[in-house]
């Protein structure tokens, strides 16, 4: 065990992690640019598992702005399936276009990428530009990297066109033992969760909050009906408690009896399995859509007496074309990705002669994360994680992800040795309750 890993699991105070060295070299889970084209040409399944590596990394310098974060804790997010099947296209261009920009940038254009879009974790150490925070704090990270000398920027974070996501669009990303994270990334961690738990909020979190709540997305209302695909998913989930905590019906769609079961454990209002209808995961023929829809639809109005007045839906090409259709008139789609795939087709009749808006929504400005976290503080929100793997297994909990065979969020434990590490205020943690907290854990399963 290094110095520095010593010092951090004996919870070493502030003044010795300063004085403790970091290592020269850290284990991550990355790609290398030399396997970009091992998919080229294959139609069938691209198993991350070929492309995805755990082991030594150069340990970067950090710019003025930037921080060290020891991971105690990363989750696993659908942009890291994209790195790793090289798709819509390779991440390393993202790596040569932000290099291309220069300065402290030209450290990202590497023969490899740490990915990984969520951390919690200990600032080890701060670059002379950092004002806020301090070695020894325990922190949360944004996966939204943007430039602060972009006038756009101060108006929206995610407005700017030097807006990335980090471990995605950037190198050095969270599913390591250390991530290169920039001041204005941060966010204090909730001292009554776990790493674990912690680090499977921000990406997801957040985005659902910018969708439904922020000034930038649908601005759901009390009252409002909202339907949400995926509902057992990492976004999902978040929409479910947050529609529920802001006096909305949550209507949530699943694909199984078993995520059925769970998603009423979760309180979602209503649960519509999508197979009982016919719905499964393929691109729908326009008229299948209508005559799909018109079924779905009825069993909503059946249970809410109304149309979704807004539909959350990250799946995509498989659902976008019954967004349209389903929501009601004068309502409201917001689309923040596309799992299924990102060409969508649908009746544009239904959206403009019923007067209806598609909003697009990307990760979250800082302001809307600390908003959003701060529901998870007070006890409010609730994480969503579901199962917890080391990280020399990081590839198998990705390959989990890519076959849609996860519930909620899935951890990853980076320097966090075990699982339950982390806490600091054990009172909050007992008056929420274990079984809250933790409302979709399970045990795992082995990986096909």
């Amino acid at each position: 065990m290094d110095p520095m890993t010593e010092a951090l699991l004996g919870d070493a105070p502030a003044e010795v992690l300063e004085r403790t060295p970091v290592p020269d070299e850290y284990t991550a889970l990355h790609l290398r640019a030399e396997d970009a084209g091992m998919f080229s040409g294959v139609t069938g399944d691209k198993d991350v598992r070929a492309s995805l590596r755990v082991g030594p990394v150069p340990m970067p310098e950090l710019a003025p702005d930037e921080v060290l974060v020891a991971v105690m804790a990363s989750s696993v997010n659908y942009n890291t399936v994209w790195s790793a099947m090289f798709e819509p296209v390779p991440t390393f261009e993202f790596l040569k276009r932000l290099g291309r920009t220069g300065g402290h940038a030209s450290r990202h254009d590497r023969p490899y990428q740490v990915v990984g879009s969520d951390a919690a974790g200990v600032i080890v150490r701060a670059g002379s530009g950092v004002r806020r925070w301090r070695v020894g704090d325990r922190v949360v990270v944004s996966p939204v990297h943007v430039d602060d000398q972009q006038a756009a920027t101060h108006d929206d974070g995610m407005l700017g066109t030097e807006m990335r996501a980090w471990g995605f669009e950037t190198n050095f990303g969270g599913l390591a033992c250390y991530g290169v994270v920039r001041a204005s990334q941060l966010i204090p961690k909730p001292a009554h969760l776990t790493w674990e738990e912690a680090a499977c909020i921000p990406l997801c979190g957040g985005t659902a909050y910018r969708m439904l709540v922020g000034p930038h997305g649908a601005r759901m209302k009390q009252g409002d009906t909202v339907l949400i695909w995926g509902a057992t998913g990492g976004l999902g989930a978040f929409a479910v408690q947050m529609v529920r905590n802001g006096g909305g019906i949550a209507v949530g769609v699943v694909g199984s009896a078993d995520k059925a079961e769970r998603l009423r454990a979760l309180g979602c209002d209503v649960v519509l399995d999508r197979t009982e209808f016919g719905i499964g995961g393929d691109d729908l023929a326009p008229d299948e859509t209508i005559r799909l829809g018109k079924g779905l639809g009825r069993a909503i109005r059946a249970e809410t007496g109304g149309d979704p007045d807004i539909v959350f839906d990250y799946v995509g090409r498989a659902t976008f074309g019954l967004s349209i259709f389903l929501a009601a008139r004068g309502g409201t789609v917001v689309t923040c990705g596309s799992s299924t795939g990102y060409q969508h087709r649908y009746d544009n009749r239904y959206l403009w002669m019923n007067l209806k808006r598609v909003i697009g929504s990307h990760g979250a400005n800082l302001r809307e994360q600390w908003e959003c976290m701060r529901l998870f503080e007070r006890g409010h929100l609730m994480p969503t994680l579901s199962r917890v793997y080391p990280l020399d297994e990081a590839a198998e909990a990705v390959r989990l992800v890519q076959r849609n065979a996860h519930m909620g969020k899935v951890g990853v434990l980076c320097m966090a040795p075990e699982s339950g590490l982390g806490v600091t205020d054990e009172q909050l943690r007992d008056r929420i309750g274990p079984d809250r907290l933790n409302p979709l854990l399970e045990t795992p399963v082995p990986v096909a």
